[in-house]
């Protein structure tokens, strides 16, 4: 499948991207320290026959641009990315379905530009303040090993506190550059979220996935799902946040006819 780049005008940074299919358009958005590679690999892209489905890297991951400075990681650079991406493939409009980064730059697209958002999934995502979140989700100490200049030492660390990772993931982790990578968390550290105010006028339909040993993101996703008139949620039972898109099969049962549904 062919790799194409688009430039965020405000910027230059170059965001890679790839897009295949035929039907309505669906962007699919990773996690930190994941790629656009993670949807293929887990089965998403081919459940999603009849839509034209694009995948994106995220800035400071996999193919695309790496800064390596906290200021090039704010909110408005992520979704100006994907409008670039947008821009660049002539699609108007797209259903978005992002995983923990990639869900919380859905929710900012959805209150940001609503005219170009048909529908919203958010798997282990949020729309809140990110200050102490990522120590949480890997582990204390994440900054300085990454600081190393070793993302080895990034790994290393997940393994010492005890959250290993199957292999395609460590390998994704392991793809890293270190020094993106802390730009990134740092930015992500810093992002002021969305104020309630603002997620109880999405009126997008919104499917909201978080699995129940993932209690910050299940707890954030029922508040959404209480404030936003058209969101629904499904808890995931047993999973973690790191294991929110693992097995594919629980998630493409709900999500596949959601996305049919907001197609018609």
């Amino acid at each position: 499948m062919p790799v194409s780049t688009a430039l965020n005008p405000a910027d230059g940074i170059e965001i890679s991207y790839e897009a295949a299919g035929e039907g309505p358009a669906v962007v699919l958005l990773h996690g930190s320290a994941l790629s656009k590679a993670i949807w293929r690999g887990l089965g998403y892209v081919r459940a999603l026959d009849g839509f034209r489905v694009v995948r994106v890297d995220l800035r400071g991951h996999g193919r695309s641009g790496k800064p390596d400075y906290a200021d090039a990681y704010r909110m408005t650079s992520h979704t100006g990315d994907v409008l670039a991406v947008l821009d660049a493939e002539g699609i108007h409009r797209a259903h978005l379905v992002g995983y923990s980064l990639g869900s919380r730059v859905a929710f900012s697209l959805a209150a940001t530009v609503p005219d170009r958002i048909t529908s919203l999934t958010a798997l282990g995502g949020t729309y809140r303040p990110q200050g102490g979140e990522v120590a949480k989700v890997f582990f204390p100490g994440y900054l300085e090993a990454l600081q190393t200049g070793r993302i080895e030492a990034f790994v290393e660390g997940l393994d010492a506190a005890g959250k290993r990772v199957d292999p395609a993931t460590r390998q994704a982790f392991l793809a890293n550059d270190p020094a993106a990578l802390s730009a990134c968390f740092t930015g992500t550290e810093e992002d002021p979220g969305l104020p309630e105010a603002v997620v109880a006028q999405l009126t997008l339909p919104a499917l909201l996935m978080a699995g129940t040993r993932d209690p910050q993101r299940l707890a954030d996703s029922r508040r959404a799902a209480e404030l936003m008139p058209n969101a629904r949620l499904v808890e995931l039972p047993g999973r973690t946040h790191a294991a929110t898109l693992a097995p594919a099969g629980p998630i493409l049962d709900e999500l596949v006819p959601f996305l049919r549904a907001g197609s018609r």
